[in-house]
């Protein structure tokens, strides 16, 4: 079982994800940040077992919304790096995950 560690820069990312949904109808902000809770929490019996796309990072897609979780792995923890749009511009993505 792994544990999660979240990084400042994923925490950014699903308070800007909770903003976008809480304007487009109260309460959905809410519920995007209960199934992204649900798809990080599986990530403490998956973590590994997901493709390493983009930056060397492993990646799972949301169930509920067009997300994607990033994170890498250090010993026995999950280290979530960004939470980002899938509907975003692919260049944006690997910009923000590729080393500067």
């Amino acid at each position: 079982m792994f544990s999660l560690s979240i990084l400042p820069s994923a925490q950014g990312d699903l308070e800007s994800g909770y903003w976008f949904y809480e304007a487009q109808g109260d309460g959905l902000g809410t519920y995007f940040l209960d199934c992204l809770t649900g798809d990080l929490e599986s990530l403490r019996l998956f973590a590994g077992l997901h493709p390493k796309p983009v930056g060397g990072f492993h990646r799972t897609l949301s169930k509920r919304f067009p997300f994607a979780i990033y994170y890498d792995l250090s010993g026995d923890m999950a280290v979530i790096v960004a939470v980002l749009g899938c509907r975003q511009n692919p260049a944006s993505i690997r910009s923000r995950l590729e080393p500067q």
